[in-house]
């Protein structure tokens, strides 16, 4: 395929393959290598598993085709696409706007994450002494290296879509593969592996309950970029040729494979050390770092797992970066280069509260947020932030995404859309009738459900308060 450019200049992919590559950058980060083990880890392992793989097939795929299907469409970012197709003030609010804020302010934290990679990868190198604890709360590490993994954010996605986010896509993503490999396989090389191997891959089906299926699908929202306007925004720079089907399956099927390689990774090294799988957000900064130092060639193992966390954390940067980005480009009229590095400076100083939140600031580390349906409170400004922005929004945003589309916009549209690189999908089709009746009655109905129990109706019902 070659390179094109739309009339408007705003740009467009240039091949398929780095389409793909871009769009399966922007779903495979830190949800699936940092927060995808820990969460296997507490709902019981190989279970979990299972479950995730049938929400990523059946309900995050669909999902990826309506966002890319409306973004294709209408040929503009998130805000555009719900302007243009005749939104009303909820759908904007809830859908549009909301989807621009979920991607600019987890950005705003998640630069802080991805700078603790930066930071690790020198510390698992030169073998320096200290905590995580010690490391996180000191701004004069978080703060600086927060800033290098913006601009170097910045100047990806300055240039363009096919000479900045696919150009470096079709380079990290291959990368990101090879490090994983290394990596696994040097944890199955360890005594004992195999006890991590088997409570990965051996389901316990006494462990699935409602809440595993709600808990999976909210892990598949987080990791596929639904519900974000990223892939509205990716869907339209595509071109009319090009086939969403075969793409969205090829993002959702590296977004799986991602993050069950990174079970490999984490799980044989975990219990070949005698760790707790179940260790929460700290098994990678804390207790991984424990597991590389007790094994020979461990600085570099450890080096090389966390230069795959910094070139996942940017695959995925990148696409947030350009929703409010190609929101100033297609409403405002500027400039790429003005966009990109307007967006960066304000993510940089809204990320400054976020990088002092874990020590660094008692103001920022101690405030807290306790609703009535969470079981913890969010402690600390970065945690809050992942809890409204990271978590609870998102969901917000992909169920009112995926009415506006079904019922709205109609469904039918999409599928016309789907059709035009697809013929299986032409109006009419059992698949197109299939998708049609996933996305009018079963998504949302998840969705929903995801929801509620978010907000603790469940519980309630239950009588858990």
């Amino acid at each position: 395929m070659a390179v094109n450019v739309s009339s408007d200049n705003r740009g467009q992919w240039g091949s398929k393959f780095g389409f793909i590559m871009a769009a399966a950058g922007s779903a495979v980060g830190l949800g699936n290598i940092w927060r995808f083990p820990y969460i296997t880890g507490e709902n019981g392992g190989g279970a979990f598993v299972l479950v995730y793989l049938l929400c990523v097939i059946l309900i995050g795929v669909p999902l990826l085709f309506t966002e890319m299907g409306l973004g294709r469409m209408t040929k503009k970012s998130t805000i555009g696409a719900f302007k243009d197709t005749g939104a009303n003030s909820v759908y904007m609010g809830a859908g549009a706007i909301l989807a621009l804020g979920v991607s600019f302010f987890v950005l705003s934290y998640y630069g802080n994450i991805a700078g603790w990679t930066i930071g690790y990868i020198f510390k698992m190198l030169s073998g320096s002494e200290g905590t995580f604890t010690e490391f996180a709360a000191n701004p004069s590490y978080t703060i600086p290296l927060m800033g290098v993994f913006v601009v170097a954010t910045v100047l990806i996605v300055l240039g363009g879509v096919s000479g900045g986010i696919e150009k470096a896509a079709k380079f990290l993503m291959p990368l990101l593969f090879i490090l994983i490999t290394v990596v696994a396989i040097r944890g199955l090389t360890l005594e004992g592996a195999m006890k991590g191997v088997d409570f990965y891959m051996n389901p316990d089906f006494s462990k699935i309950n409602a809440n595993t299926f709600l808990v999976a699908l909210g892990q598949a929202f987080f990791s596929m970029s639904i519900g974000w306007g990223i892939m509205i925004t990716y869907g339209s720079y595509l071109p009319k040729n090009s086939n969403i089907v075969s793409s969205g399956v090829w993002v959702g099927f590296m977004d799986a494979g991602v993050a069950l390689l990174a079970g490999f990774m984490i799980f044989p090294a975990v219990f070949a050390f005698g760790k707790d799988p179940a260790s929460g957000p700290a098994l990678v900064f804390e207790i991984l770092p424990e597991v590389f130092n007790a094994m020979p060639g461990g600085a570099i193992i450890g080096g090389f797992f966390f230069l795959l966390l910094l070139v996942a954390a940017l695959t995925s940067s990148v696409s947030m970066l350009e929703v409010p980005a190609s929101y100033f480009m297609d409403e405002k009229k500027w400039s790429r280069k003005k966009a990109a590095w307007t967006v960066g400076i304000m993510l940089f100083v809204v990320g400054i509260p976020s990088a002092l939140s874990k020590g660094g600031n008692a103001f920022f580390s101690e405030m807290s947020v306790q609703l009535p349906w969470m079981d913890d409170p969010a402690v600390g400004f970065q945690d809050i932030l992942d809890y409204f922005f990271g978590t609870f929004f998102i969901v917000v945003v992909a169920l009112v995404t995926c009415i506006y589309v079904a019922w709205k916009i109609g469904a039918e549209k999409i599928v016309g859309e789907l059709a035009e690189g697809s013929e299986k999908f032409r109006a009419g089709t059992l698949k197109a009738k299939g998708f049609v009746f996933f996305i009018k009655f079963v998504c949302p109905l998840v969705i929903l459900a995801v929801l509620l129990n978010m907000l603790g109706v469940f519980g309630i019902f239950a009588g858990g308060g």
